[in-house]
């Protein structure tokens, strides 16, 4: 299981995207929406945090809530990290429960990461490239 750092750094893209997209109502949007992988990953995300009850609870949603008002501004985005680890750090089931709701990891054998080309990047089997200068 990842730490609780490692799991919050991968996590809260998902979650602020799904905040971006929807606002404070994302956990009233229908499950069937088109939503993109990440967005619907941060959706579930937040509906099993707020699923929790006591303070804990109040405290992601009042975060996520600063956050959808603010438009994804660093401060709340921070405010939002910080009430994750605390609210992970105090509950290692949740923790467990979340790690086991992440997608599994996207292979990269076939692809390419590329900076400053100037030419033809091509990939797949057989490719023929031709480039005339």
């Amino acid at each position: 299981m990842p730490d609780i750092d490692v799991f919050v750094a991968q996590a809260l893209p998902a979650i602020s995207a799904a905040v971006s997209a929807y606002g404070v109502g994302v956990l009233t949007r229908a499950e069937g929406q088109a939503m993109d992988a990440t967005v619907q990953w941060g959706r579930q995300l937040l509906t099993r945090l707020f699923n929790r009850s006591g303070d804990r609870q109040a405290r992601v949603e009042a975060a996520v809530a600063d956050l959808a008002e603010t438009g994804g501004d660093p401060d709340s985005l921070a405010a939002l990290r910080l009430q994750l680890r605390q609210v992970l750090a105090q509950d290692p089931q949740l923790m467990a429960e979340l790690v086991q709701m992440m997608p599994p990891p996207t292979s990269h054998t076939r692809s390419v990461d590329v900076g400053g080309n100037y030419g033809i990047v091509s990939t797949g089997d057989g490719a023929t490239n031709i480039q005339h200068r």
